[in-house]
């Protein structure tokens, strides 16, 4: 093993610390719990991250935010020790459910293409793609992957690329600056080519590699977005009047959404990947400047609770498609709301 590969039982370890996490912040608990039950997984102990699975599923105080991702995750382990036809009935049950959120598509689409189901792999990431993305709007962060695995999927399958390939490929090449394709990484031939003794051909193949790795690095260094805090209108009202001394930050309510909206374009025009927007309220932020020995009219324990949030798996992703509801809760669509071209 190498040395900076966490062993089994570090990742036990991790497990246990989200599993203490989660009981001290109950309310948090299916983000730290679903954490844990990864980790879990890469220990090898697969059978007690399904009860974590069965756990949350099973809650009703609170209920799953998102229990279509748990049933996923739970299918995609249960495959991984031996109990296919059980994984294969909740995937079918996914399907069925038809979620709004790639997550779910994502993994049961990954699950089927391991265990070499292409086609029904390939189905799962059109189907996704066909309900969550307008290939005419930006692509969000989270449903890129679909793009990717479809691609990936249809390579090994020889299907001939079709408008989401050529989308898939734009997308890929916006970030990149290495030259790499999404056709050369997904190349079927790459097998051949790691047994090649050309030195040209397993050069490029190294190239490949690298590049791949990059990318693997680059989601592992953010699991969590780069969050913006929003406060909704009564909540702001009450947290100026509470704490007057963070006044200077929210000039008003219609300030502090333009301004959330601002920074992100602006993450975004500078290529940072993977943004999102977490909701505060007043109990919660005064329950985290306790936990930090500070006051909550401290300016800078802001952005510390954003962070927090958005690493406990509240975050919502930016920016949303433009005909789905705006993050400001307004009811408005995206694009009629605060997605429109140029903000007032």
């Amino acid at each position: 093993m190498r040395p900076d590969t966490p062993s089994p039982a570090d990742h036990t370890a991790e497990a246990e610390r989200l599993l203490r996490t989660a009981a001290q912040y109950p309310q948090d608990q299916e983000p730290l719990l679903l954490q844990a039950a990864a980790h879990l997984e890469l220990s090898g102990d697969r059978s007690r991250a399904a009860t974590l699975y069965d756990r949350l599923l099973a809650s009703t105080e609170p209920a799953p935010e998102n229990p279509l991702l748990v049933k996923a995750l739970k299918a995609a382990n249960l495959w991984e020790y031996g109990h296919e036809a059980e994984a294969r009935a909740i995937i079918d049950g996914i399907r069925a459910a038809a979620p709004r959120t790639p997550e779910p598509w994502d993994i049961i689409a990954e699950a089927l293409e391991q265990h070499d189901d292409l086609q029904a792999s390939h189905d799962c990431y059109t189907t996704a793609l066909t309900l969550l993305v307008d290939p005419s709007d930006e692509i969000p962060y989270t449903t890129q992957s679909l793009l990717a695995g479809r691609h990936r999927v249809r390579r090994m399958l020889g299907k001939a690329h079709d408008n989401w390939d050529a989308l898939a490929d734009r997308t890929h090449s916006a970030d990149r600056t290495d030259g790499i394709t999404l056709d050369e990484l997904h190349d079927p031939k790459r097998l051949w080519a790691l047994g090649s003794d050309n030195p040209a051909e397993l050069k490029a193949e190294i190239a490949r590699l690298r590049a791949e790795l990059g990318s693997y690095r680059t989601a592992l260094s953010r699991p969590f977005p780069v969050a913006l805090l929003r406060w909704p209108a009564d909540e702001l009202s009450e947290l100026l009047a509470t704490y007057p001394g963070l006044q200077p930050e929210y000039a008003s309510h219609e300030a502090h959404l333009t301004r959330i909206e601002s920074s992100l374009r602006e993450l975004a025009a500078t290529g940072t990947p993977n943004l999102g927007i977490v909701t505060g309220s007043i109990p919660s932020y005064e329950a985290f400047a306790a936990s930090e020995r500070t006051t909550p009219d401290s300016v800078p324990l802001l952005a510390e609770y954003a962070t927090t949030l958005a690493a406990r798996g509240k975050a919502t992703s930016w920016p949303p498609a433009r005909n789905a509801a705006c993050w400001c809760d307004s009811g408005n669509v995206y694009r009629e709301c605060h997605g429109v071209t140029e903000l007032a």
